[in-house]
């Protein structure tokens, strides 16, 4: 299995470690406090909470989407709060097929914390595999987190806009096919989606329960089609905000397919200045 992923067994191996630290990502687009909630009920043992809106986002400013990306300086001093140093082992999980713990993946990777990996399978697989959860919330040793610099950084809406119809950027969104058409769009203002754009929902990631991701060699055929001869650094992910688009970020890695970048804010960005051009349809 990929260092990008761990199996159950191997976290759990490891959960006495003091150079590991886990971390529980789960949330709820309309019910934004699920994730704290479902936690505080039980959680693998060990485990933190960090929410998608106060910590794995900076504040919505009406301009840059629904999920902005946190300042780096205050990233870094929830995580060295959380005890994360260079030398930390970070594994992040959550209940949605990996949505929004891989929002956390990348974010790590982005401030230079190369050792960070997925729980494949993630609280779902935890279960089916009957190992124990916790209530109770660790008290954690803090540590000195260092932003380093790691992989290329998000890229913005000039730059999509700069070279929407050219071949050097290929533009993957990760949202439903239905949003994606500007069908049932209940989370933003406007329907649709960037000219240009090809849809790769994220769910095609993951096995028929939406639970582990596929096999490499299944994703290595599949985006070999998306990409269709062009270089992962020609790839632009985006999504409604910024979030499931890192799950694609994530496969593509799987698969061997390093280099793409993240429009961090993505649809909801797009959609907020009505001078940009929207796309219906497939």
């Amino acid at each position: 299995m990929s260092a990008l992923l761990l199996g159950a067994a191997e976290v759990a191996a490891h959960l006495a470690d003091p150079n590991w630290r886990i971390f529980d990502c789960r949330h709820d687009l309309r019910q934004t406090e699920y994730g704290l909630t479902a936690y505080r009920n039980g959680h693998i043992p060990g485990a933190r909470y960090l929410h998608l809106d106060r910590d794995l986002s900076g504040p919505v400013d009406g301009r840059h989407g629904r999920h902005p990306l946190p300042d780096p300086a205050v990233f870094a001093e929830k995580m060295s709060q959380c005890g994360v140093s260079a030398a930390t082992q970070v594994v992040v999980y959550d209940n949605e097929g990996g949505i929004f713990a891989s929002r956390l993946w990348w974010l790590l990777r982005w401030l230079g914390h190369e050792r960070v990996a997925l729980l494949d399978g993630g609280l779902a697989g935890w279960k089916r595999a009957k190992l124990p959860l916790e209530a109770q919330v660790p008290e954690l040793a803090p540590a000195q987190f260092r932003v380093r610099s790691g992989i290329d950084g998000p890229i913005d809406a000039d730059y999509v806009a700069a070279h929407l119809g050219s071949r050097e950027m290929l533009l993957v969104d990760a949202r439903s096919p239905e949003r994606f058409r500007g069908e049932n769009e209940t989370l933003d203002p406007v329907g649709g989606h960037i000219p240009g754009a090809v849809n790769r929902f994220y769910f095609d990631n993951l096995d028929d329960d939406g639970c582990f991701f596929k096999p490499a060699a299944e994703l290595v055929t599949e985006f070999e089609l998306l990409l269709d001869g062009r270089s992962p650094a020609q790839v632009v992910q985006q999504c409604g905000s910024g979030v499931t688009a890192c799950h694609n970020l994530l496969a593509m890695e799987i698969a061997g397919f390093s280099g793409s970048r993240l429009y961090a804010g993505s649809w909801s960005e797009w959609c907020s200045d009505p001078s940009r051009p929207v796309a219906t349809g497939a």
